[in-house]
């Protein structure tokens, strides 16, 4: 039957509670009943005057903005505003009532600039979050899987400059260098002066892009990606999918030189496995995970040699005799240990001047083959790769910690810097990875939600007991 609707009914007036309004499955009375966040003015009380002043807004309020914002995939505080202004679940979850007015746009980002820039209060938030699923026995970190996404800066790829600057040590240079020189002194080499710079060169300095809109961004440009400034999030996630730690760098810094940030703040997990792909695959890498008896779970990794000619894997290293065998059966002997911790391995040439097989070889008079002081960790992992426990663990990478960033980037809009500088882009990261983890909870508790244990410690006294890992 054909029937009007009667647009009279806009303007009856109905006594009605604003929690009637709410859907009851709605996900922000899930997530209020998950998460107490009365906790946050415990947190920046301080830095509030308590007896003079005008009123301030509830930081748990702005909390709570933020929150929405990340939680819908709103793409400014703006537009977040607008919505919490018609949207009666996004007032309930504030506290507001149906006629309260909702805070300017302009607010948070004043109170951050004035009272929590440099307080790690969201990090505290991400911590919290992620205890509750440690309470509740929610993670599986018998296999951790690292990796890296780039996040597009908020910066004009041409409006830049070039800038001259000193090469940064690496972390382990110290650890190396005291390997390099037992192994030379243990040869009858003179060992390296520790005031040298890397090779041995007087110029230990290099050419950057620098962008002028944001100079804490770094030039990308991998593959067929278009050059941009970008930031490198390296994230770490449990099987489980629950993202554990973050860190953020350059989008210019490598995977394995940001290693150390994501690792540093994971190590406290007990873990049996660690998942990465090709680019974590150095010797510094295996062999500090191998050391921490962490299982190293690592890909193959394409040589570095000119198509045509014999790859690395096909000279046959004597372990006994501290050698090289050639595939035509010529020896190649130890010669030294550069600084850069390669061991150099050299032919004679008189045996490479009539060899039939040099063409495959090297163009060279001689060929020279260069070992790690750490090799026999990467091959260690490389045996890893080969087992059962190795190829399982690599495959569900794809289903982990890829799957991670496309939900950030697809349903939390993560793909693009929303602020300028690294502060604030780990706000965003840190926020983002916060909303995915809260509904990671509630999806896994499900019905159990109401039953959920609430009385949890401060972050400040909050202990992770770190367990004796399993031998490899």
């Amino acid at each position: 039957m054909f029937t009007t609707l009667n647009k009279d009914k806009r303007k009856q007036v109905k006594f009605l509670c604003l929690d009637d309004l709410v859907p009851k499955d709605h996900l922000l009375r899930k997530v209020e009943k998950l998460i107490d966040f009365s906790f946050v003015r415990d947190e920046v009380k301080h830095l509030y005057c308590l007896d003079n002043g005008r009123p301030c807004i509830d930081p748990e309020v702005l909390v709570k903005l933020v929150l929405i914002n990340y939680m819908f995939g709103l793409n400014s505080m703006r537009r977040t505003i607008r919505e919490c202004t018609v949207n009666t679940a996004y007032r309930w979850f504030l506290g507001y009532d149906i006629d309260d007015r909702i805070p300017h746009f302009s607010t948070f980002g004043k109170n951050y600039k004035r009272k929590f820039e440099g307080t790690g209060l969201f990090e505290k938030i991400f911590e919290r979050v992620l205890n509750i699923a440690i309470q509740n026995n929610l993670l599986d970190t018998e296999a951790v899987f690292v990796d890296g996404t780039h996040v597009k800066a908020n910066a004009n790829t041409k409006r830049n400059y070039q800038v001259r600057i000193q090469k940064e040590a690496k972390q382990y240079n110290k650890e190396l260098l005291k390997e390099i020189n037992e192994e030379r002194e243990q040869n009858g080499k003179k060992p390296f002066d520790d005031n040298l710079p890397k090779g041995g060169h007087s110029d230990n300095t290099k050419n950057i892009t620098v962008s002028k809109t944001d100079p804490e961004s770094g030039l990308f440009h991998k593959g067929e990606h278009k050059r941009c400034f970008a930031y490198n999030v390296q994230t770490a996630c449990d099987g489980n999918n629950f993202v554990l730690g973050v860190h953020i760098e350059k989008g210019n810094v490598h995977d394995s030189k940001a290693f150390d940030g994501i690792y540093k703040k994971i190590k406290k997990y007990k873990m049996n496995a660690l998942v990465m792909d090709a680019g974590y695959k150095t010797p510094y890498i295996c062999k500090t995970l191998i050391d921490d008896k962490i299982t190293p779970i690592l890909p193959y990794k394409r040589p570095m040699t000119k198509k045509g000619y014999f790859k690395k894997y096909e000279y046959v290293y004597d372990e006994y005799f501290n050698q090289y065998i050639c595939p035509n059966g010529e020896l190649l002997d130890y010669k030294t240990t550069n600084r850069e911790g390669y061991k150099e391995y050299k032919s004679n040439r008189k045996d490479c001047k009539d060899c039939v097989e040099k063409e495959f070889c090297t163009v060279s008079p001689q060929k020279t083959i260069a070992r790690h002081v750490w090799e026999d960790y990467m091959e260690k992992a490389e045996h890893i790769r080969h087992t059962d426990y190795g190829k399982i663990l690599y495959k569900l990478r794809a289903e982990k910690i890829e799957r991670v960033f496309a939900d950030a980037k697809e349903k939390h809009n993560l793909r693009y810097a929303r602020h300028i500088g690294k502060k604030k882009i780990e706000i965003q990261v840190l926020m983002t990875y916060t909303c995915m983890n809260i509904k990671k909870i509630i999806k896994m508790l499900g019905n159990n939600l109401d039953n959920l244990n609430k009385k949890l410690y401060s972050l400040l006294k909050i202990r992770i007991f770190v367990f004796n890992f399993n031998k490899i």
